[in-house]
């Protein structure tokens, strides 16, 4: 059976080994030429190949529900559950998700892009299960990179106390998306390299038997040595000691095996864990060369995984900078959440490795542990995506910002990106600038970034700066770093129409807006904010009431985002201007090219431009419509109102 003859993953059941082979290859192949074409995750879904298909033959999507921790190994689920002709859509606004989607198939469940979630959501859908009387499965597939999330754990916690039925397959390939760090890496390792446990204990368990001993005694005395086994070989079942069963470890790319393994996973009454050992990238030698390079990305010859030169892109300049300061300072630390390539951190660990952290998919603990750091006298900076970011909120408020240390946020990924709702860095400016003793900053380019890296790392507090993903402005880089004074903003261009404030990124855009509006005889003046908190007051207050009508303009929600905090400046003084916020709107953002979205959602020079010239429609509207005011009379009341006025 071909790809295209696939409707839906009960025909999966009907297929012979050698089928099932030549599809599993089928399978690689699409992928494969998909990712190239589109970019995304490659070396994930090539890894979980023949665990999807086990999982569809054994289980009855979408009765039984098979839910994917992050969902970015979820392409082979797709196909298999009828999605092959909108395939070639993948990461296309309007086509297939990079992750699972409930609004695209009935066998999607959760709209998933974190990790570490998948076993808690699992214990909430088998307990519903159960309060309802049914009977299907529950299956969480959790790589071992999750693993690494303190979430997993709470889970885990609460489906062995409860002994609830689920099933639990561990997905272990030894990678997140660089490398795994930690115990409990470590321990896994242990694991695969160490003697079967299930094997060992079976082997005890028939050997037992045939020694003469009778009834219940030789049954007591089997179970006791089993245990013993147990903790022999494997130290502490860690897993069993939380109340699961444990299986494993399996060859992942097995299939009879996983299918025996899964069936035997689901004929026990509690909850159980499969231990299943894939390797990333498989079927593809570069991509199992370079697990990490291909984790996820944009488009590459799918013949030689090559991709083309790239512009130097602002986590690169952050990179290059963090180390530079390093350099100079023994207390400048770097902390990354597993994600050192995609943060610029890559340099810091080979140039600083006794100063660098990886703290695996663990946010809370990042933000936390750098609050620790601070207060032991170090400069900490926490590399981290704007998305994952919201993972630690609590810990910001709590243990950084509530103690006033010295801790830096670097936000990657603020705006837009392509890979959907879960990825979308929109949120940052509104949940940051709600947190007391917090300076927040947005470069409008690269040079200001190295800046703002300087100046957060001088600072006597808490500190965020937030830049987008991709390549940079392309401006020169000063050989000097200097501090930018905190809550000082700068006037890139004098006007007197209109005032367009464009925060980070945006303040280009505004430039060249002002350009466009020149051309109709619009003055335009434009303004770098640079600091979202502090505002600068003076000068935006000045703008306001000299001109009156403002434009704000930010690639983050409206809700309590940059131009709402302007708006709450302009009332708590008084100012009586024309104000209008561009951003992103109260909705959440899908898939898609963020050119798109920028054009949706008008944050364009001529998108910007076009908007100026409707509030100054409506001012001049505003002014045409108002009576001609009285002249004022001035009058002098009694000996002791000298020198006052009224009208």
């Amino acid at each position: 059976m071909h790809l295209r003859d696939l409707t839906g993953p009960e025909q999966l059941k009907r297929l012979t080994p050698a089928e099932l082979a030549e599809l599993a290859a089928e399978i690689r192949r699409v992928i494969l030429e998909t990712v190239a074409a589109n970019g995304g995750h490659l070396a994930p879904n090539l890894g979980v190949v023949e665990l999807t298909l086990a999982l569809h033959i054994v289980f009855d999507s979408p009765r039984d529900k098979i839910l994917w921790d992050v969902s970015h190994q979820s392409y082979v689920h797709k196909l298999l559950t009828g999605r092959l002709h909108q395939f070639h859509t993948l990461r296309q606004y309007g086509g297939i998700a990079g992750f699972t989607d409930p609004r695209e198939s009935v066998h999607d469940h959760f709209h998933w892009g974190h990790a570490s979630t998948s076993i808690s959501a699992a214990v909430g859908m088998a307990k519903a299960r159960d309060l309802a009387g049914d009977d299907y499965e529950v299956v969480a597939v959790i790589g071992d990179g999750a693993l690494t999330g303190g979430m997993a754990y709470e889970g885990l916690d609460h489906a062995g106390q409860d002994k609830t039925k689920l099933i639990v397959v561990l997905n272990d390939n030894s990678m997140s998306i660089a490398p795994n760090v930690g115990g409990i890496s470590n321990y896994l390792a242990r694991i695969r390299t160490g003697p079967s446990y299930q094997r060992v204990k079976h082997d005890v368990a028939e050997a037992l038997r045939q020694i003469p001993f009778v009834g219940s005694q030789a049954l007591d005395l089997v179970d006791r040595l089993k245990e013993g086994v147990k903790h022999l070989l494997v130290h502490n079942m860690f897993f069993e000691d939380l109340g699961f069963t444990y299986l494993g470890p399996v060859d992942g790319h097995n299939l009879a095996a996983l299918q025996d393994v899964l069936r035997q996973a689901r004929s026990y009454p509690g909850p159980t864990v499969v231990h299943v050992v894939t390797t990333k990238g498989k079927g593809v030698p570069y991509a199992e060369e370079l697990p990490d390079k291909f984790h996820g990305g944009g488009p590459f010859d799918v013949a030689t995984g090559r991709t083309g030169p790239g512009a130097v892109t602002y986590s690169e300049v952050f990179g290059r900078t963090i180390c530079k300061l390093a350099a100079e300072d023994q207390r400048v630390c770097a902390i990354t959440a597993a994600m050192p390539d995609g943060t610029g951190l890559s340099r810091f660990a080979r140039q600083f490795p006794d100063r660098y952290f990886d703290v695996g998919i663990a946010e809370q603990h990042g933000v936390t542990f750098a609050a620790g750091l601070a207060k032991g006298g170090m400069r900490p900076v926490f590399a981290v995506y704007s998305t994952f970011l919201q993972r630690a909120y609590d810990q910001v408020i709590h243990d950084v910002a509530l103690q006033n240390l010295p801790v830096t946020l670097a936000i990657d990924r603020g705006g837009l990106v392509e890979d959907g709702a879960t990825h979308q860095g929109v949120f940052d400016v509104a949940y940051l600038r709600a947190i007391p003793n917090m300076v927040v900053m947005a470069p409008k380019d690269e040079n200001e970034l190295q800046h703002m890296l300087y100046t957060a790392l001088c600072h006597e507090g808490p500190a965020t700066l937030r830049y987008p993903r991709g390549k940079a402005q392309g401006v020169p880089l000063d050989e000097t770093l200097q501090q930018l004074p905190i809550g000082r903003g700068e006037v890139l261009q004098e006007g007197t129409d209109v005032v367009l404030v464009g925060l980070g990124t945006m303040a280009r855009v505004c430039q060249e807006a002002a350009r466009l509006l020149a051309e109709k005889s619009i003055s335009a003046m434009v303004i770098n904010p640079r600091y979202v908190k502090p505002l600068d007051a003076d000068l935006l207050l000045a703008a306001g009431r000299q001109v009156g009508a403002v434009v704000t303009v930010e690639e983050a929600c409206l809700a309590g985002g940059f131009g709402s905090a302007v708006l709450e400046l302009f009332a708590a003084h008084g100012v009586d201007a024309r104000v209008t916020r561009m951003g992103i709107p109260d909705e959440f953002v899908d898939h898609g090219k963020p050119a798109h979205f920028l054009e949706r959602y008008g944050l364009t020079p001529e998108g910007v431009a076009q908007r100026a010239e409707q509030l100054l429609l409506q001012v001049r509207a505003d002014l045409s419509a108002q009576p001609a005011r009285p002249k004022r009379t001035v009058r002098r009341v009694g000996a002791k109102a000298a020198g006052s006025e009224r009208p």
